[in-house]
């Protein structure tokens, strides 16, 4: 473990060796975090970590962990339970998603996103808790999305859980001095749809959004003491239909959506 600690403190991030992970450490060491980077690609991880502190100057510790692996996953826990040098704002980044519909994909790898998507986000946030309640302060960022807001299977009912456990945490434990914020991006220009095999061809038009500008926005929100952080303006008012339109309708144009897309 690394003993300097910047004046803010460490900041660990799950999946930061690429899109929206990698715009959240390289926003948080350009602020000044010292970093704690978790990823199961030690290459990528190692190539990343030098990168950051070539570039800012920060202390970064890798930790190698798969999330799907409990016996890994319980050492980002400990981490995260570390009182000596305490992690003060944690993102739960990691993800991915599946091509297939829910009878098309093997059990196991369903239970895998669930791992993931749910039961990483759930465990780190409980370590996390923990420890920033100890110190009477932190900050826990969820990366969820706008699919949670809509009914598309179980990735969206995974991520309909880490915005709901956000929204449940922040305001049982604010007044102990810990925030906790989900983030609710729409489609993003990064790796999540190829790795996933999805075809969503050029990726441009109004509806796609930029990683750094996605952080920025949740950066800037998690500033403003907001519980859910909704990136883009256009994103901000498809929520705000979500809650007129009528549930039929909205379901017809989810179903719609999806079968373009696969």
């Amino acid at each position: 473990m690394l003993a300097r600690m910047s004046s803010l403190g460490w900041a660990l991030v799950t999946g930061p060796t690429s899109g929206i992970g990698r715009s959240f450490a390289r926003a948080l060491a350009a602020r000044g975090h010292d970093l704690v980077l978790v990823a199961r690609n030690e290459d990528r991880l190692a190539e990343t970590a030098d990168e950051l502190r070539s570039t800012y100057g920060i202390a970064v510790e890798v930790l190698p962990a798969d999330l799907v692996d409990r016996a890994q996953l319980a050492k980002v826990e400990a981490r995260l339970a570390d009182r000596g040098e305490p992690v003060r704002l944690l993102v739960n980044n990691a993800g991915f998603g599946l091509r297939g519909r829910f009878l098309d994909n093997d059990l196991a790898q369903e239970q895998a996103q669930l791992d993931v998507l749910v039961t990483a986000v759930m465990r780190l946030t409980h370590a996390a808790l923990g420890s920033m309640l100890a110190e009477g302060r932190g900050q826990i960022v969820n990366v969820s999305s706008m699919a949670g807001f809509l009914q598309r299977g179980s990735y969206s009912a995974a991520k309909s859980y880490v915005t709901k456990l956000s929204q449940w945490a922040h305001h049982e434990y604010a007044g102990q001095g810990v925030q906790v914020m989900a983030v609710c991006p729409g489609f993003v220009r990064t790796e999540f749809h190829q790795r996933a095999g999805i075809e969503v061809g050029a990726r441009t038009g109004p509806l796609w959004l930029d990683a750094d500008r996605v952080v920025a926005d949740c950066l800037a929100d998690l500033a403003r003491g907001r519980v859910i952080s909704v990136p883009g303006p256009q994103y901000k008012a498809i929520v705000g239909l979500f809650d007129v339109l009528p549930r039929p309708l909205l379901r017809a144009l989810t179903a719609a959506v999806g079968r373009r897309r696969r």
